[in-house]
């Protein structure tokens, strides 16, 4: 079983500047939850009981959350507000939380690689601190089934539009069954017209301890950075490397558009704010600000 995730949330958020100058992007609120509560709950839903964050200068916030806060605690009490209180000591007891700061921004493989002391010789989930999935089963659990079937590495994969594919990693490879995928090419952000396929990799996934020495073998990059995706192909080399296209519908909030999407159809779903929130859109398509 996998027990352990490690979230990489080491990142300084400029597509949100200035919201993000003295607030890590993973703490911007989607109706009343942070991004990086979305994904703590995923992984805790697939069974995960260990959580690692991997951070950087700024991110403080981010272990404040996930820790006890009695002053509040004790005002909630206080003023008997036993539902707010329920929800907050519900955060902290999520799971066991540790915090391993990645000193340089030295790309998102080295931040991996700051966390290996805290894996022994098991595979761990790993998380990047953008991406929500809204889906009946976890998006992680999805992938730790697999990872259960053929004992090696998983890539999260989704189909997007061919204009995209420079955005994100891509993979060829055989479908080897239903939404699944034997990885035979991982092309970093290729060249418009020039990708093997529309499949993308988006920031969930399984990996074993040889990504990590693949990681270290790979080496730095041009720029001087890191990356997982280098290990991953170091990988596909000597190893099998699978991929899932996962079910469920998936919001990038690591850009506004996305952000904006996910406040939208989660703000929908909430029980506080779905009522009033629908009928203030159904006033504005009828105004015509919505076309």
């Amino acid at each position: 079983m996998i027990k352990k995730a490690i979230l990489l949330v080491a990142g300084y958020g400029t597509r949100f500047l200035p919201a993000t100058k003295n607030m890590p992007k993973e703490m911007l609120p989607v109706v009343d939850k942070p991004v990086i509560q979305y994904l703590v709950e995923e992984v805790v839903a697939a069974g995960i009981t260990e959580i690692i964050f991997v951070t950087g200068r700024g991110k403080r916030a981010i272990e404040d959350h996930f820790d006890k806060s009695f002053e509040l605690e004790y005002n909630l009490v206080e003023k008997n507000k036993q539902d707010l209180l329920k929800g907050v000591r519900r955060i902290s007891n999520l799971a066991k939380f540790a915090y391993v700061r990645q000193s340089e921004p030295k790309g998102d493989g080295d931040a991996l690689l700051c966390a290996r002391h805290l894996i022994s010789d098991e595979p761990v989930a790993v998380l990047f601190g953008d991406d929500i999935i809204d889906s009946k089963v976890p998006a992680i659990k999805q992938l730790m089934d697999i990872y259960e079937k053929y004992k090696a590495p998983v890539v999260c994969l989704e189909k997007i539009p061919p204009s995209q594919v420079s955005r994100y990693g891509v993979i060829n490879g055989e479908k080897i069954q239903d939404r699944t995928y034997k990885i035979s090419q991982f092309i970093e952000k290729p060249e418009l017209g020039k990708a093997p396929s529309n499949l993308a990799v988006v920031g969930k996934y399984i990996i074993t301890p040889a990504v990590f020495d693949a990681i270290s073998k790979s080496g730095p990059a041009r720029d001087g950075e890191q990356r997982l995706a280098d290990g991953i192909i170091e990988l596909i080399k000597t190893k099998p490397v699978y991929g899932y296209e996962f079910k469920g519908k998936r919001f990038d909030c690591g850009s506004k558009t996305g952000f904006l999407k996910a406040t939208v159809e989660f703000g929908l779903k909430h029980q506080e704010t779905k009522d009033a929130f629908r009928k203030y859109l159904k006033k504005l398509v009828k105004e015509k600000k919505i076309a």
